[in-house]
Order: structure tokens, then C-alpha cells, then sequence
């Protein structure tokens, strides 16, 4: 085997490349039943709930047993990633804003699912299958664009960071409020308190912000989901205005 035919390990239990034949019974363990159940814990108690030992007593074993199928807690992170990203929705469209958008909107679902996603940490680019998966479709989006390579990674980039960002935000200040209060609301009363609070002279932008109409309407019934998908599409909606120059300019 030549060097270019070598795949690490890790790489190897990421897209389930069938190891060599061993004699005698076959293992009750294996990496889809390792990550299930890690899924299913992370679920259940968050990301920081997940460890190989609580893993490995889940399902009866020791967590030694784990390290044949799993080299380590940052790989399993890994392959809980890719397994619960899932596949992505067939999004066949010639309208690339169209289909940028619902490329966004279909991750946020996910990730709105399982928030515990939007806090695994970055250990390198998208290499398992699910995640090429939504990488593909969404090339295929603009493919029919004059983007080049450089300019449709950092797209990817940007949205991908953006849908994460959006929802972990969102998340973090639902957990904060008052849980009979909505989105709407508490920020209402925020920039009521603050606006009693900033001194227009040394803040005049800010103090004019506080003091507008934005925060001064009167306790809203929308729901905290219409508020959110507002305030997601509004961000999203500025990034594709870029996207749109740039294929100008292209």
C-alpha cells in the first residue's frame, strides 16, 4: 500500500471503511451503536453529559472496551457530529438565493434539534460523509453561479458559522430569560432599563437606538419562534446581498 493509499484510522471509522477480517465472535460493539448512544446521552444531558466512561456504562461495557472503536474523545465528538447532522434535504433549485437560503434554514433546523451541535468544537474542515453531504448540495447550488472555488468555500463558510452562531445565541438567551417571558419582551424591557441608564452625550448613537420605535412597542404576542425566524432571516438575508455583489463582480 503506497502512501496515497493510506487513510488514517479515525478517517476510516468516520466513513465505516469495513476493517480486515478477525477470527472468532463478532463484537458486540461497534461504531454506529458507540455513537448512537453517545448521541442519545448528548440529547438527553448536552454535550458536557458526554464522556467515554458514561458512554461505555450505557451499554454495558468498561471504557477501555470503547477504544477499539473510538481512538478518543475529540474523534467521538466527531462522529456524533457527522451521525447526528444527518443527511441533507434534496434542495433542487436554479435560484441560488433560493436554495442558499433553504440550505440555512434546513442546518438551523437541525441544529435548533440538537443544540448541543452548535458546541462541539472545531478540530478541522467537513470530512465525514453526512457533512459532505450538505457540502455537495450546497456547491451544487452554486454551481451555476461564476463564484469560483475560493469564493463557494468561503460562502459555506460564512453561513455555516452564521446558522451556528444564530442558534447557539438564541438558545443561550431563552436559558437566561424568565421562562414566562418571550423573546419580544425581554428585550423591550431591556432597552426600557437602559435607556434610563445611557448618557446621550456619551453614547448618542446607542442612546438613540434604545429610545426608538424598535423597543418602545407594547408587549408583543409573537411568538418566540416568529421573532427568532425574523431576527435569522434578517442576518441572512445581508449576507446574500454580499454574495450578490460578489457574483457582480465576478
Amino acid at each position: 500500500m503506497t502512501s496515497q493509499d493510506y487513510v488514517p484510522a479515525p478517517l476510516r471509522r468516520l466513513w465505516r471503511m469495513t476493517e480486515s477480517s478477525r477470527l472468532g465472535r463478532p463484537s458486540a460493539l461497534d461504531v454506529d451503536v458507540v455513537v448512537a448512544a453517545a448521541v442519545e446521552i448528548a440529547d438527553r444531558d448536552g454535550l458536557g453529559g458526554v464522556t467515554l466512561p458514561k458512554v461505555a456504562k450505557s451499554l454495558g461495557f468498561t471504557g477501555m472496551s470503547l477504544y477499539r472503536h473510538v481512538g478518543s474523545k475529540e474523534e467521538l465528538l466527531t462522529l456524533m457530529t457527522d451521525y447526528a447532522l444527518g443527511m441533507p434535504p434534496a434542495l433542487d433549485t436554479d435560484d441560488w438565493r433560493e436554495g442558499l437560503r433553504r440550505w440555512a434554514f434546513a442546518q438551523r433546523t437541525v441544529f435548533r434539534h440538537r443544540p448541543w451541535l452548535t458546541r462541539v468544537p472545531i478540530s478541522g474542515p467537513p470530512s465525514g460523509p453526512n457533512q459532505i453531504a450538505w457540502m455537495e448540495v450546497a456547491l451544487a447550488i452554486m454551481s451555476r453561479t461564476r463564484l469560483d472555488w475560493a469564493h463557494k468555500v468561503g460562502v459555506l463558510s460564512l453561513i455555516g458559522g452564521y446558522v451556528v452562531q444564530r442558534v447557539r445565541q438564541h438558545s443561550e438567551l431563552a436559558a437566561s430569560r424568565d421562562e414566562t417571558q418571550g423573546q419580544a419582551d425581554a428585550e423591550r424591557d431591556h432597552a426600557l432599563a437602559l435607556v434610563r441608564l445611557i448618557d446621550p452625550e456619551r453614547f448618542p448613537q446607542t442612546a438613540q437606538l434604545f429610545s426608538s420605535t424598535l423597543f418602545q412597542a407594547p408587549p408583543s404576542d409573537t411568538s418566540d419562534q416568529a421573532a427568532a425566524d425574523a431576527d435569522f432571516t434578517l442576518g441572512l438575508e445581508l449576507i446574500l446581498d454580499g454574495v450578490a455583489v460578489q457574483m457582480e463582480r465576478s
